[in-house]
């Protein structure tokens, strides 16, 4: 069943379709947040960015499926009374987005999938080390939140080499009733790596405009996922931002911002 999903609304422009914008795994609403204000600030209507069930400030649940996480978001459009938007998504958020467009395409305007085909991606056992550390991570109650991503980072450096990708993981440690925990649901993500990694079957394409925008220096989108891509979105346009990496919004902002602009319909 659907869970009530946490997100923050930055009102647009009245006459233009709202768009919804949806994090990639262990993220949350606030990788968006500067995306979302700039857009409005540049005339889109209003943006909602959203928790995902399991992360940020959304409650948990132990099924973790992209037909459950659509289903959320529809729960979510329907209680804000949204009729149709223009729906975002990167990485696992691209994948429920996807899954919501081809589940209820009524719903969907356009669709911006942000360097992630329709099809399975990364090999699920790097994300089961980063989880194993992450569940291993020991931070005694009363440290400052400095001191505690600190000595949180430390432990977790032999199996997760990247900072980047370190401090993107911290951004979950937060502190509860005096001690530290994790704000992602670890357990159910961990249960449901296949899942996530995967893509659910579907046969009847999604009509409308869609934008798959990659990273060029990123293997998630590549010439292997055309035939799928064309089979389920046939008005799908595929663009690369030079020298990107996966988290597109985070390499090239202006780029990105740009592209996702010139692929809004023009008023």
């Amino acid at each position: 069943s659907a869970v009530p999903l946490a997100h923050v609304v930055l009102e647009g422009r009245r006459d233009r379709p709202p768009l919804v914008l949806l994090h990639g795994l262990f993220g949350s609403h606030g990788n968006f947040q500067t995306v979302a204000k700039t857009l409005v600030r540049r005339g889109s209507g209003k943006v909602l960015t959203v928790d995902a069930r399991n992360h940020g400030g959304s409650p948990h649940s132990p099924e973790m499926t992209y037909e459950a996480m659509s289903l959320d978001v529809q729960h979510l459009l329907s209680r804000l009374g949204i009729a149709k938007c223009i729906l975002l998504g990167h990485s696992m958020g691209g994948k429920t987005a996807m899954t919501l467009a081809l589940q209820r395409p009524d719903l969907v305007e356009r669709l911006i999938s942000v360097d992630i085909g329709p099809s399975s991606t990364a090999p699920v056992s790097e994300f089961s080390a980063y989880i194993s550390a992450m569940k291993e991570v020991k931070v005694p109650a009363g440290l400052s939140r400095s001191a505690a991503r600190q000595l949180a980072d430390d432990q977790l450096q032999s199996v997760v080499k990247l900072p980047q990708l370190r401090q993107f993981l911290l951004t979950n440690l937060v502190e509860a009733e005096g001690r530290y925990v994790w704000r992602v649901n670890l357990e159910a993500i961990s249960r449901h790596l296949e899942d996530i990694m995967n893509f659910p079957v579907f046969h009847k394409p999604y009509p409308g405009p869609t934008l798959f925008l990659g990273g060029s220096d990123s293997p998630y989108i590549s010439s292997r996922d055309y035939p799928e891509i064309q089979r389920l979105f046939p008005k799908a346009e595929i663009q690369y931002i030079k020298g990107a990496g996966h988290i597109v919004h985070q390499d090239k902002f202006e780029e990105f911002i740009t592209a996702v602009l010139n692929f809004l319909p023009q008023v």
